[in-house]
């Protein structure tokens, strides 16, 4: 079949429809090029004429290679795209003159990003989804048995500890190879937990360990119960008082003392009234804080005879 052929009618619309007849194909699948939109004449009249192309439909997978193609041009990188199936799966290889570590970037985040793209592409129109690889120096394959050891290695660890472990957040496709890898072991279960694109894989093993509330020092209640005893009650041996969660050592309890002994300077409370009396006894650390132009006390001190010493000799 010719992909440009010319077909005539009455009209235009008349000239189409014997094309789309002849060609077998609808009208989404041609060009349509008008050569003459007819017209009649004084005597008789000039047929319509148009070219009809035909229309190449793209597979899924060519779709998406095309796609690729022009995106790679775009980004000005030297990468030629190639079906390699199309069967139950789009497979698509990047071959590349470059090194590929730029193209498949930290943990394949550059080449799922473009399996990513190219899989909405092939799958437009579709009803249900078809899924899109797009591999890069044999990078999926490697991928897989790092993936598959990894979940073996870490089942084993969870099992050894009773404790579950929680790998990295990972694509679907990765997290899949993951859950298969473990699906027969008798030992464990996995699941999937977080919110894309966190989501992760968790594995739980069946010798699973009862949760151990811990202190602020990471170890299990009651291993440093008569440290918190001490601090809360003020010492082994009770010596700091009952503050909570301190050491300070409380002041000593002192006694006033009696009537008519010696008054030391400063304030304090009265022992025969309310109030505060100056040049009595302080019962407080410190030293008065009032005016020290303050009038002397009113009692004087009894006067003493003291026998000069004789001066020290040189």
């Amino acid at each position: 079949m010719e992909e440009n052929q010319v077909f005539s009618g009455k009209t235009v619309e008349d000239a189409v429809a014997e094309g789309l007849k002849v060609l077998g194909v609808t009208r989404e699948e041609v060009n349509v090029e008008v050569l003459e939109e007819g017209r009649k004449k004084l005597f008789g009249s000039i047929p319509a004429q148009v070219k009809l192309t035909v229309i190449k439909k793209l597979t899924d997978g060519e779709r998406a290679v095309a796609f690729l193609e022009g995106l790679f041009e775009l980004l000005d990188v030297e990468a030629e795209p190639t079906l390699r199936e199309e069967d139950e799966k789009i497979v698509v290889d990047l071959a590349t003159a470059e090194p590929s570590k730029g193209l498949i970037g930290r943990r394949g985040e550059m080449i799922d990003a473009i399996q990513t793209l190219a899989g909405a592409v092939a799958n437009t129109g579709r009803r249900d989804y078809k899924r899109v690889v797009v591999d890069c120096g044999n990078y999926r394959e490697n991928r897989e048995e790092t993936l598959k050891h990894v979940a073996e290695k870490l089942a084993a660890k969870a099992v050894r500890l009773g404790k579950r472990v929680r790998l990295e957040p990972m694509n679907p496709y990765e997290r899949r190879i993951i859950h298969s890898a473990l699906v027969d072991n008798p030992d464990v279960t996995t699941k999937s937990e977080g919110k894309e694109p966190v989501r992760f894989v968790v594995i739980i093993p069946n010798n699973l360990k009862p949760y151990e509330k811990r202190d602020r020092y990471g170890k299990p209640n009651g291993r440093y119960g008569d440290r918190d005893r001490d601090r809360k009650g003020g010492g082994r041996d009770g010596k700091y008082g009952d503050r909570k969660g301190g050491y300070s050592k409380p002041y000593p309890k002192r006694e006033l003392p009696a009537e008519g002994t010696p008054q030391s300077s400063g304030t304090s409370l009265s022992r025969g009234g309310s109030g505060y009396k100056k040049g009595s006894f302080s019962g407080f650390f410190g030293t008065y804080l009032g005016n020290s132009r303050d009038a002397e006390p009113t009692e004087t001190k009894p006067e003493t005879t003291e026998t000069p010493s004789a001066p020290d000799e040189e």
